[in-house]
């Protein structure tokens, strides 16, 4: 009997990658095996993303590059594009099935032996953190966004399987898992509609049951608007130290007059105030975010506004999207198009600024003890073992073989322009050569004491 094989692909969001793992243990679980680097492949599914259209031109080349490699093979396509335009996937050679929505995965799946769908995920291949995602589904209508017309409905999964899930991961040995969703903040809004207060499942109660769950281990929060987080999420995350101090706040522009345009649901004082709140409450949090710029109609005095904010923040880490047309989004047809030069211009100057923001906050963690999930426990000589402290930044230090994966305390000692650099106390380097520890390291990075 032939041996089954299989071999994925994702593209885009964690959400994407969650699902993925999802299939895969579902496969996995059917008799199918991982297909090695090089090794054909019986089965191939690709998991999409649609955000703009180069996505869907990567997912479309994904696909054709499976087939070159693995002509025999059958392509599974999943995710945004296929639901978004599934017929023009299903006419792209080799593709033996799409998979239009997901709650059809086990129903799609069983063709290839697949006899149901887990409840949840058990590992995750491939990652030092493990995401988890609690809800899918956004009804928002911001002009430059797909997704909600193909991820339109809100579905949060109940909390009795996500702590069930994040039990089996923590026990699994991961010392960090993410929560994620396409909406994140909108956990539970569908089934706490319509309930007294007090019988509400959100995500500050959703945070605090999780936080519960004995091991080493942290807890991390993806994407949220800034109105989303609330008095009640801040007052969890004051008081449950193992809840990272790291939230990602999408402010996408600084200027109201492109947030109205945006059709997003707030204005920069509201954010602003959400912000100040947030920084009053929790010990020295990072704040990260997402802006657009050059989106249609962006005046150089808007952009400057969007500048003025992220510095008033002190983001310490800004991911930049040049603004692009997504064809169905009302955005893509708008007028006062900006000049290719112009959108060059002003993601330079951001990126000059986040950078003098990152070492800002930096340079303000020099002399804290931090939390660091260890991911690359022995680097080049001379720039160490690589991590990420519970605050979001990344750390150079010293650790041995057995510290990957595993969470650790280290004091900062120095900021550099991109990482900080940390140490452990100097009793712990003790005999250090009979621990087989790299001295040549030890040597080149600083230890306490």
């Amino acid at each position: 009997m032939q041996e089954l094989t299989c071999r994925f692909v994702t593209l885009g969001c964690k959400v994407n990658q969650y699902d993925t793992q999802l299939v895969r243990e579902a496969l996995l679980d059917a008799g199918y095996r991982e297909a090695r680097p090089g090794e054909r492949a019986a089965l191939c599914v690709v998991n999409t993303c649609t955000v703009t259209d180069k996505a869907d031109a990567d997912g479309r080349y994904e696909i054709r590059k499976l087939l070159r490699q693995d002509p025999a093979a059958k392509i599974v396509v999943m995710g945004c594009y296929a639901t978004r335009a599934p017929r023009e996937v299903r006419a792209l050679p080799g593709v033996a099935a799409v998979i239009e929505h997901r709650d059809r995965l086990a129903e799609e799946l069983a063709q290839f032996g697949v006899k149901r769908l887990p409840r949840g995920i058990s590992k995750f291949a491939g990652h030092h953190r493990a995401f988890v995602k609690v809800q899918d589904g956004c009804l928002l209508n911001c002009t430059f966004c797909i997704i909600p017309q193909v991820r339109p409905s809100l579905r949060s999964r109940p909390p009795d399987e996500i702590e069930a899930e994040v039990c089996r991961l923590v026990a699994a040995g991961f010392h960090e898992i993410v929560l994620t969703g396409i909406h994140l903040g909108h956990y539970g809004v569908e089934f706490s509609k319509g309930r007294p207060r007090r019988e509400w499942c959100r995500l500050s109660h959703l945070v605090r049951r999780l936080t519960q769950i004995p091991g080493d281990w942290r807890l991390r929060l993806s994407s949220l608007e800034a109105t989303e987080v609330t008095d009640d999420l801040i007052g969890v995350l004051a008081s449950e130290p193992r809840v990272c101090p790291h939230l990602h706040l999408c402010l996408q522009s600084g200027s109201d007059s492109v947030l109205l345009a945006m059709k997003r649901r707030y204005r920069v004082a509201g954010f602003m105030r959400r912000v100040d709140k947030i920084q009053r409450e929790l010990d020295q949090p990072a704040l990260t975010t997402d802006v657009i710029v050059g989106f249609p109609g962006e005046t150089e005095r808007d952009f400057e506004d969007t500048l003025r904010v992220c510095e008033a923040v002190g983001f310490s880490k800004i991911h930049i999207f040049p603004f692009s047309p997504r064809r169905g989004t009302p955005a893509a047809s708008m007028t006062m198009a900006i000049s290719p030069g112009a959108m060059r211009d002003r993601k330079s100057r951001l990126q000059a600024l986040e950078s003098q923001l990152a070492a800002r906050y930096y340079r303000s963690l020099v002399g804290r003890s931090l939390q660091v999930l260890v991911e690359r426990p022995v680097g080049d000589p001379g720039e160490g073992s690589h991590g990420t402290t519970c605050r979001y930044v990344p750390v150079r230090f010293t650790a041995h073989a057995r510290d990957e994966y595993q969470l650790v305390t280290l004091r900062i000692v120095e900021a550099r322009e991109t990482y900080v650099i940390g140490c452990r106390e100097q009793p712990q380097f003790a005999g250090a050569a009979r621990d087989g520890w790299s001295l040549p390291i030890v040597d080149l990075l600083p230890t306490c004491g």
